[in-house]
């Protein structure tokens, strides 16, 4: 094992003893989930660990039947939580049938997962076009060449798609393609999970009330 490597791992398991001995207490926490969410953030962005902004987003369809994958976040704020995809996918599906997600965020190294359900909406073309626009040329041209979710006959048909798209537009002005787009999740629940030794762990959860401010209340593990 290279000394970087063992470096690595060691860093890891004191990560885990020490948010071991954090706790999550009714008296400590933000008033509200956002600002809740930004502490942990911060702590898992300071923390170095691959791919922090991967997401469970979980849809079901108007017959009530669950699908889940992983995505990306790729913002949030007091509006909610923002991921982009192809809007014909079979989560763009199911979200313009039944517009309701849940999100889990799980963090093992710190022993943390936050969980959100919430109403989705699409996020405006201003929104959506500011964040295509950002991404490098190649995702760009990918967006236009992958009939996400739809079953093909081999890699060839979007490798085709691909070439075709990148002849047509270049590299300069790729154009947003119209069922591609973000969502935000505008949560009612957001749940905040810290492990704790013999798994007596501390779960707070934040429920949005009719004034618009937020109900916290402690759950059993």
């Amino acid at each position: 094992m290279s000394t970087h490597h063992h470096q690595h791992q060691q860093h890891i398991a004191d990560l885990r003893r020490d948010y071991k001995l954090k706790a999550l207490n009714e008296a400590d926490v933000a008033k509200d989930p956002f600002a809740q969410f930004g502490h942990w953030w911060h702590d898992v962005m300071d923390s170095k660990i691959d791919e922090p902004n991967a997401m469970t987003v979980a849809t079901a369809n108007a017959q009530g039947i669950p699908a889940a994958r992983i995505c990306l976040l790729k913002g949030y704020d007091t509006n909610g939580f923002v991921f982009f995809t192809n809007y014909n996918s079979h989560k763009g599906q199911d979200l313009a049938a039944n517009p309701h997600a849940s999100l889990v965020f799980f963090w093992k190294e710190l022993e943390r997962q936050v969980c959100v359900e919430g109403r989705v909406e699409k996020l405006s073309d201003a929104d959506s076009d500011a964040y295509f626009f950002s991404r490098p040329a190649g995702s760009r041209i990918g967006a236009w060449s992958s009939p996400q979710s739809q079953v093909i006959e081999s890699r060839k048909v979007i490798e085709q798609n691909y070439l075709q798209y990148e002849e047509q537009y270049g590299t300069e002005n790729i154009p947003r393609p119209p069922h591609w787009g973000g969502f935000v999740v505008k949560p009612h629940t957001v749940e905040f999970w810290q492990g704790r030794s013999s798994r007596m762990h501390d779960r707070i959860r934040y429920t949005l009330q009719a004034d618009g401010g937020w109900k916290i209340e402690r759950l059993a593990p």
